[in-house]
């Protein structure tokens, strides 16, 4: 089965090896025909704490690294 991958914004850097992404996804309401956007934060594995908050990033599913994370940074 092939890993999910999504790209969203870093809102937090500040634990050691993890950074906190927001995605944002949109999607038209089935009743109101109107977009609605909807975000949702995951938190992604940074092996050397190198993307900083702003950068953009794709993640990619992953074997659980902690309790948390399940994802891993593929590229900024």
């Amino acid at each position: 089965m092939p890993k999910r991958i999504l790209q969203g914004t870093v809102t937090s850097n500040q634990n050691a090896q993890t950074v906190t992404v927001s995605v944002e996804r949109r999607f038209k309401h089935p009743l109101l025909q109107k977009t609605v956007r909807k975000s949702k934060k995951y938190r992604a594995h940074d092996e050397n704490n190198q993307f900083n908050v702003g950068d953009t990033v794709r993640i990619q599913e992953c074997a659980p690294k902690s309790k948390t994370k399940r994802w891993e940074v593929l590229t900024g």
